[in-house]
């Protein structure tokens, strides 16, 4: 396939090695060559089977309408722009195009997230939850995507809005802990994330699943046919 990376991070230059490393054509493009979506043109796009958005909160939108302009399929992995997440839907939907975004494109943290839907029947029974998250100092979001994943996960199955507290510091790649406490006990689940490594090769394989496909989707939805 033939991948486009917007982005030229730490995580967007990972992306762009596993895409190679997996027989792709890879093209990157950086935020100052993007500015404001204007690379993202039908003509540019022409020969892009799926792109890989690996950005900014503020520059998401821009590049998913100019995708869905394009009619080109879209993995984002950009965290922190899901209040506009009903436009986007909106968007791709009537442009007939393919999305998927994800939180967290780690099989690891996905696995987390079953566990914490399972956990939440503690909540029942006199316990109490709360969620911490932890990332590198120039991380744009607080909470991040995936702490307010786990939240929305545990509100889905037991009604319980729990309180999420943020530390943003060095060079933490990401870890997320989930917290149960009772007069009786604690209950700790935790997800560690050692590298990008993780996320990157997982951002590859969903544009790998998702090419020629039309629709809205979320990564929790087809990690496992993965």
């Amino acid at each position: 396939m033939h991948l486009m990376i917007l982005g030229c991070g730490k995580t967007g230059r990972l992306v762009a090695e596993v895409a190679r490393a997996r027989h792709h054509k890879v093209q990157v493009l950086t935020s100052k060559e993007n500015r404001a979506a204007c690379a993202l043109t039908p003509d540019h796009l022409q020969n892009v089977d799926v792109v890989i958005d690996f950005t900014t909160p503020v520059a998401v939108l821009e590049n998913v309408e100019a995708c869905v302009r394009a009619s080109k399929t879209m993995v984002v992995g950009t965290t922190g722009w899901y209040q506009e997440l009903s436009r986007v839907r909106q968007m791709v939907e009537q442009g007939g195009t393919g999305f998927l975004y994800a939180a967290n494109f780690s099989i690891g943290v996905n696995l987390f997230f079953e566990l914490a839907r399972t956990a939440a029947r503690s909540l029942r029974h006199d316990y109490r939850g709360q969620i911490f998250e932890r990332h590198h100092a120039n991380k744009k979001d607080a909470p991040s995507g995936t702490a307010l994943t786990v939240a929305r996960i545990i509100r889905e199955a037991s009604g319980a809005e729990l309180e999420i507290t943020s530390f943003r510091e060095g060079e933490v790649v990401g870890m997320h802990e989930l917290v149960f406490d009772s007069p009786a006990d604690t209950i700790y689940l935790c997800h560690d994330a050692k590298s990008r490594l993780a996320f990157a090769e997982g951002a590859v394989r969903a544009a790998e699943w998702l090419a020629g496909k039309k629709g809205f989707f979320d990564f929790e939805q087809v990690w496992s046919e993965l």
